[in-house]
């Protein structure tokens, strides 16, 4: 019998808590709620569940600082944010904290739930039988990608990227020099969107380039092509 997933879910507002902890249930998760985010840290500490969705203005150690401390344990897990203001999770995204997926307040649960079921899909570790294309180990030059660990390296240096940034680098590089719109690039990492946008994609693009410089200040196989998209290009030898 297959392990029951567990989902987290911190946040402080009672109302909003106990619905998405009630459609986790329905949809057959395991939901771990918690009002503080230090109380959600202290459980994280003893075990990690499989998806965690935070509230940004948590009581006592706010979603902000949990993302970064669970990052500190998992670069894989992934990260909802919900918050009641756009501006707020572009903040995140400028900080590079790193959030997989974000839902503004009030959100749809359908839409919630059809997020956390991708972002499973994506971050499990076993698939049964020979592997898909796409996942199969990926290697570009210098560049390896591993689809079912969620690992990049680089040089033989990890760069350790989320689920979704792994995802949209992963498109890129299937067809190195071939331009992906943002309209494709946000089909690829969020097949459920209704309130993504290229500022979305832009933020996360930035944040993979940071993270490969930061293994290789010399880094440039991510292209920004002018009113098309984005490419990678592999680096001259």
């Amino acid at each position: 019998m297959e392990q029951q997933r567990v989902v987290a879910v911190v946040e402080d507002e009672a109302t909003i808590r106990e619905a998405v902890c009630f459609a986790l249930r329905k949809e057959g998760y395991a939901a771990d709620a918690f009002d503080d985010g230090l109380n959600a840290w202290e459980a994280f500490g003893r075990g990690l569940p499989d998806v965690a969705i935070l509230d940004i203005g948590l009581p006592r150690m706010d979603g902000l600082e949990l993302c970064r401390k669970l990052r500190t344990l998992s670069e894989t897990l992934p990260i909802i944010f919900v918050t009641s203001r756009e501006e707020e999770f572009d903040r995140v995204l400028g900080l590079e904290i790193g959030a997989d997926d974000y839902l503004c307040k009030p959100f749809s649960m359908r839409e919630l739930m059809a997020r956390v079921k991708v972002l499973l899909r994506r971050s499990s570790l076993t698939q049964p039988g020979p592997a898909a294309e796409d996942e199969k180990v990926l290697t570009v030059g210098d560049l390896t990608l591993d689809p079912l660990r969620l690992s990049a390296t680089w040089k033989g240096g990890a760069v350790p990227l989320t689920v979704t940034e792994f995802v949209l680098l992963q498109t890129l590089v299937r067809r190195p020099g071939i331009v992906k719109t943002r309209d494709q690039l946000m089909d690829a990492a969020y097949p459920e969107r209704v309130s993504v946008t290229d500022r979305t994609i832009d933020s996360h693009i930035k944040r993979i380039r940071r993270k490969f410089q930061q293994v290789d200040s010399a880094f440039s196989g991510l292209e920004s092509v002018y009113g098309a998209g984005y490419r990678y290009n592999e680096p001259p030898r």
